[in-house]
């Protein structure tokens, strides 16, 4: 389905065909590219349990206005016909007093449900959780968990795990497959089927980004969330996705030196994009002025070896190059929790080597640039051409070397004092190699043209 166009503002029963029969992801591509006001005139003509499934993926944008948008009662059968943790996404996003008159309209075991969730901070594994899972006693047997799998199948999120609790106490003991509970005799206990073994668990406040790795490592759909043993709900496959494809888009955003975006690049407005631009411009422009300072310290450098103004835009961006690479690296390495705040020194010790060798090889081809301009007669760098070249070829090491060890201390040092390592963004790294750069150039120069061209 491409786009509703042909039948929007036209026949309501054309529109309702249509919906009734797409693919529901085709129905949310399209409806994510309709201005909002279109979107909800649209959802009104949906048939109640395709509206339930549209509103089911996080894939459709805006969900909590066009929940809003709709007739209370209707909002309210639609939250109670969703999975859980959708709703309680889209409850987390809706404002006051929207979100209270829904919640108030529900049923009290949903709303007790859906208030815990909401208690939880965001980006928690019982903020992601879902508490439709599939749960029996340990005292069950293959059959009768077969026959209940069959009455509660449209009511869970999967039933492809199996949880097996205490009676009693609700304490979970093991958890087992659905392939393993088809391949079992009927009359078998379903802890004889279970692996021996205690199942993976992650606790109500663990961040998402460890569920994300232990879904992954050990091979999981589902991982479930306990609280002193006691099973509280899972956390699905597919809403790990979900999430960790919105917080990468965060990540990026911010390290584009901007402020993330919280609606699709075609559907923000002028002014919001200004607004989430422009303060990170801003700041940017201000410390980039302290270039500006740096090389009005060396003037009177600059008006005895003018020659060395042609230089300056290839040795900052060589700085702000490396700084910016070392950056990125180590902000992946600790999303994926390849280092800890502890591997800082490490990383200094790898960082260090790796900046004198990639500085000398810039050096070298900064070198060989400058002879072979001259020799070509491209351009005459006059009779001390070779200090010159010498000074192009020594500077890099330095420059480089300290951008790898700032860009790579960066990340460490906010991740210490509690913000996001994202937020060391490369055109924040760039400008501060580039002041940096600007000293370490100079300073080089004086060294090596002193009693010549200085």
């Amino acid at each position: 389905m491409n786009e509703f166009s042909p039948v929007a503002g036209g026949d309501a029963i054309a529109i309702a065909r249509v919906l009734a029969n797409e693919h529901v992801a085709d129905i949310v591509e399209a409806l994510n590219r309709e201005p909002r006001e279109t979107a909800s005139e649209l959802l009104c003509e949906v048939p109640f349990e395709r509206l339930v499934e549209i509103f089911d993926q996080p894939e459709l944008d805006g969900a909590s206005e066009l929940v809003e948008a709709l007739p209370r009662i209707k909002a309210g059968r639609l939250l109670a016909a969703m999975s859980v943790d959708r709703a309680a996404d889209i409850l987390r996003d809706l404002n006051e007093p929207a979100r209270s008159e829904l919640l108030g309209g529900l049923a009290p075991p949903l709303r007790a449900t859906l208030l815990a969730i909401l208690g939880y901070p965001e980006g928690s594994a019982a903020s992601l959780m879902t508490t439709e899972y599939v749960s029996v006693p340990s005292d069950w047997s293959v059959a009768r968990t077969l026959d209940y799998i069959r009455k509660v199948e449209r009511t869970r999120e999967t039933v492809y795990a199996i949880y097996i609790v205490d009676p009693q106490t609700h304490v979970l003991l093991r958890s087992t497959s659905l392939r393993r509970l088809i391949a079992g005799e009927p009359d078998e206990l379903i802890m004889a089927i279970a692996p021996d073994r205690a199942p993976v668990t992650v606790s109500p406040l663990t961040d998402s980004g460890k569920v994300a790795q232990l879904i992954s490592k050990y091979d999981l759909l589902a991982v479930p969330v306990v609280d002193n043993g006691k099973l509280l709900g899972i956390v699905t496959i597919d809403d790990i996705i979900d999430t960790m494809i919105e917080e990468t888009t965060e990540d990026v955003h911010r390290f584009g030196g901007m402020e993330a975006l919280d609606e699709p690049y075609m559907k923000m407005s002028f002014p919001a994009m200004i607004q989430k631009r422009a303060g990170w411009l801003c700041a940017l422009f201000v410390s980039e002025m302290l270039t500006a300072n740096a090389m009005q310290s060396y003037e009177g450098e600059l008006e005895k070896a003018i020659v060395l103004t042609l230089f300056i835009p290839l040795i900052m961006s060589s700085g702000g190059n490396s700084g910016s690479q070392a950056t990125s690296l180590v902000i992946r390495a600790l999303a994926l929790r390849e280092i800890g705040l502890g591997d800082w020194w490490r990383v200094a010790l790898r960082e260090l080597p790796t900046g004198l060798v990639l500085g000398s090889i810039l050096g070298v081809v900064g070198v060989c640039r400058i002879a072979l301009w001259q020799y070509l007669g491209f351009y005459d760098y006059g009779p001390h051409w070779p200090l010159i070249a010498m000074t192009i070829g020594a500077t890099p090491v330095g420059i480089v070397t300290f951008g790898s060890l700032s860009g790579s201390m960066l990340p460490f040092a906010l991740k210490r004092i509690g913000f996001d390592p994202a937020s060391a963004s490369a055109p924040f790294v760039a400008t501060l190699v580039d002041v940096a750069g600007l000293v370490i150039y100079f300073s080089v120069a004086l060294v090596i043209l002193r009693g010549t061209l200085l």
